[in-house]
């Protein structure tokens, strides 16, 4: 029988739970061989040969190729893991974060400096702030990411 996930309510966030990562499994161990100099290499010498190395679906494989972070982590990837791709590509975590909302990093960074995200229509599914996945990349079906 499956858990209650009362946490599924709460617009633009995945909660890596379990079932994350049991799905996110093989994914986020390829993000980790990216701790090593010489696999960022091989990545960064034939990023899809280097993939195919490892037991992920294909659809985790395009979210890594697209630098898709919101795919990769809605197939069960971790954003400290997911981190690695970002860093191997030269990329900070506020420019990775800026891109998951849809933002640059100065409009991320701005944001968070203001207090973050309002409250106010964030709060359940359904309502009609800006954390709702209408309004977030992740919302619109077939796009890629935006690193």
């Amino acid at each position: 029988m499956a858990l209650d996930k009362p946490y599924k309510d709460i617009p633009g966030t995945l909660i890596f739970d379990a079932e994350q990562s049991r799905k996110g499994y093989h994914l986020n161990q390829f993000c980790m061989s990216l701790m090593q100099a010489d696999n960022r290499a091989r990545f960064k010498a034939d990023q899809r040969a280097y993939l195919d190395e490892w037991s992920m679906s294909e659809e985790q494989k395009q979210a890594v190729l697209d630098l898709d972070l919101n795919r990769a982590m809605a197939l069960g990837g971790n954003i400290y893991f997911l981190a690695k791709i970002g860093a191997t590509h030269g990329l900070g975590f506020q420019q990775m974060a800026g891109s998951m909302t849809g933002m640059t990093e100065d409009e991320y960074r701005a944001m968070m400096v203001a207090g973050g995200r309002s409250i106010e229509g964030n709060r359940f599914i359904g309502e009609d702030g800006d954390a709702q996945a209408r309004h977030q990349p992740q919302g619109r079906a077939g796009r890629k990411g935006v690193l």
